[in-house]
């Protein structure tokens, strides 16, 4: 059987919000089989659970934010890419702010975090979407078209194009494909930081957002350059870093995919509504589990070697 996977043991961060500047202590603990992901905001005077899905985003604007009543956990993309790309399906997350550290602006710290606590195989069998007709999400036309889509694809893959008017950008990888299969997560896309320009990061500190943001845990451009001293992790981190967030994005379902996703300047807005798409039509998906292992996509059964 493909079984559930949760922690060995709990282990803790202590960060502070990329947009919020706060404070925040992140502790990660093991979850029975079948409990999924479930952020809890310990902070609060009642403890708030808040179990991701599909339905519990709601707002993502610059980042994607989950949401039970008036509680909140902004900024959830990275921790959840790293829980996809080492198939973590059962996790609390407690934390005591309302978002989660950004520390290094990858999901790299989040990898060593959940690798240093151990990976568990659970007495369960792991439960797959698996996508059996195409869906797509459009939006706008000519230049400002922007597109995402699932076709069915006995694996995972995913592909991006980004295409920004940058010359730090446009010097690099404009489009990237990662195969699941390749077991290739942790050294090929976790590294890949989030980026920003300086002329939006003034705009959004007067905005109140991007307080925590700086050189130790984005990308930063001016009109012209990369001003991080220790310059790119990768020849094409800024289209990798989008499929980092791609990935955190679409495991918020609550499930593994077995699917093929395609974007063409696809965003946190635009990964979200794919997935509501996608579970509005009951007849293009399917849950799965497998009984022999042996017959699992390439790179679901192996757990991620460690650093």
């Amino acid at each position: 059987m493909l079984a559930q996977r949760t922690l060995k043991s709990l282990t803790k961060a202590v960060g502070v919000g990329l947009h919020s500047g706060q404070r925040v202590e992140l502790t990660l603990r093991p979850a029975a089989p079948d409990t999924g992901i479930v952020f809890r905001r310990v902070d609060l005077p009642q403890p708030v659970d808040i179990a991701i899905s599909a339905q519990a985003v709601t707002d993502t604007r610059l980042a994607s934010t989950i949401s039970s009543g008036s509680a909140k956990v902004h900024t959830v993309e990275h921790l959840m890419s790293a829980c996809a790309g080492l198939g973590i399906d059962n996790l609390y997350v407690d934390i005591t702010a309302e978002e989660v550290p950004i520390l290094d602006g990858s999901a790299s710290s989040f990898v060593f975090l959940l690798q240093s606590a151990g990976i568990e195989l659970q007495a369960a069998p792991k439960r797959f979407i698996r996508v059996i007709k195409p869906v797509e999400v459009r939006e706008g036309e000519g230049t400002n078209t922007k597109w995402a889509r699932l076709s069915p694809y006995e694996g995972y893959k995913l592909s991006f194009e980004i295409n920004f008017d940058h010359p730090a950008v446009d010097s690099t990888g404009q489009r990237v494909e990662f195969d699941m299969g390749s077991g290739g997560y942790t050294r090929d896309i976790a590294r890949a930081r989030t980026f920003g320009f300086t002329k939006d990061v003034e705009m959004m500190r007067a905005n109140g957002l991007a307080l925590g943001g700086g050189l130790d845990n984005a990308i930063v451009m001016d009109d012209y350059k990369v001003l991080n001293s220790d310059g790119l992790r990768y020849n094409d981190e800024f289209v990798k870093h989008k499929i980092l967030d791609a990935m955190g994005d679409l495991y918020l379902l609550g499930k593994p995919l077995l699917a093929a996703y395609s974007a063409f300047r696809s965003g946190h807005a635009m990964n979200n509504k794919l997935l509501r798409e996608l579970l509005a039509h009951k007849d293009a998906y399917e849950v799965v589990t497998f009984a022999d292992e042996k017959k699992a996509p390439r790179g679901f059964a192996t757990l991620a070697r460690a650093w």
